[in-house]
């Protein structure tokens, strides 16, 4: 039996390491979004969907504008091409779907740019290696403490985000139980894909592919700027616009929840999942107290496509 699940591990960063983060995270983002670029519009007119043809066209380019390692201009312009690939096959579906751009504060890395440990990490960044102690809740049956402490659970890859003032990983970790310590009713049921949820990434699977909430949040905002906006009027017309916009809102983002669902599904079956486990949804509000009841009714929707 294979259990996959994903750490949000914040960071205790030493002092003037900030600068170094924010400017490795800056220029991965620079990586994706050239190479984002790049692939959407094609050499030859057709999207580009091949790792090793972007890397081939892109990667001395970059290592020359950039101060990153090759492993993190690599992982910068894969992030591009998997993004795009989905957009691609988005489109075949007949939905909208516009070339991906990256503004959240993050960087992929794996264990060639980083070296895992279970009280801290040592990252690759543009001034060298940072190491940044965990921050890690009491109890040990507590996340991300049970996975982190459990030498069982091998560390796979990472996300390093920046959010609100902090610095967090997003730990991609991995146990394997052999035939004799998995109960024979979970041993025809060999891999668990595990998604966790939050307000800067929707949806965060366990192999380490993410969906990011940045066009969700805009149309969140969008929407909100609309109804502030009628509310001020006051009028009748104005509250049947409300209204209208509300359903407006609904609809967009049932399309956008269905779509990830089914993305999710494609993971699972990608990677020889056999199940779907999302975290546990009772106490979302107090575990994402930034969270919005637009976030909180989307995570709840998602769940409910999945299932």
């Amino acid at each position: 039996m294979e259990y996959r699940r994903t750490a949000v591990i914040k960071l205790d960063t030493p002092e003037g390491a900030d600068a170094s983060l924010q400017e490795t995270v800056e220029q991965f983002k620079h990586c994706a979004n050239t190479a984002s670029e790049w692939c959407w519009h094609g050499d030859d007119g057709y999207h580009v969907t091949s790792k090793a043809k972007a890397e081939r066209a892109l990667y001395d380019q970059l290592r020359d504008e950039t101060d990153l390692t090759a492993n993190l201009v690599q992982k910068g312009i894969r992030r591009a091409v998997e993004a795009v690939k989905s957009g691609v096959e988005r489109r075949k579906r007949g939905e909208n779907t516009s070339q991906p751009y990256f503004s959240a504060d993050s960087a992929v890395y794996d264990k060639r740019s980083a070296t895992f440990h279970r009280d801290h990490v040592s990252l690759s960044t543009v001034d060298g290696r940072v190491e940044c102690d965990y921050i890690l809740p009491d109890g040990s049956e507590t996340p991300p403490t049970k996975y982190v402490s459990d030498e069982d659970f091998e560390f796979r890859m990472a996300h390093l985000q920046y959010r609100d003032g902090d610095w967090y990983l997003h730990a991609s970790m991995r146990k394997v139980e052999t035939d004799d310590e998995t109960p024979e009713s979970e041993s025809k049921h060999r891999t668990v894909l595990g998604v966790d949820l939050g307000v800067n990434n929707l949806a965060v699977a366990s192999t380490g592919r993410f969906w990011s909430a940045d066009e969700f949040n805009h149309w969140r905002r969008e929407y909100e700027k609309r109804r502030a906006s009628l509310q001020q009027c006051g009028s009748r017309h104005a509250h049947e616009n409300i209204e209208s916009v509300g359903q407006k809102e609904y609809g967009r983002f049932e399309i956008y929840l269905h779509t990830v669902a089914n993305e999710l599904i494609e993971e699972a079956v990608e990677n020889d999942c056999s199940h779907i486990v999302f975290e546990d949804l009772t106490h979302i509000r107090e575990n994402i107290p930034e969270a919005t009841w637009q976030h909180v009714w989307g995570f709840r929707r998602l769940y409910e496509y999945v299932e």
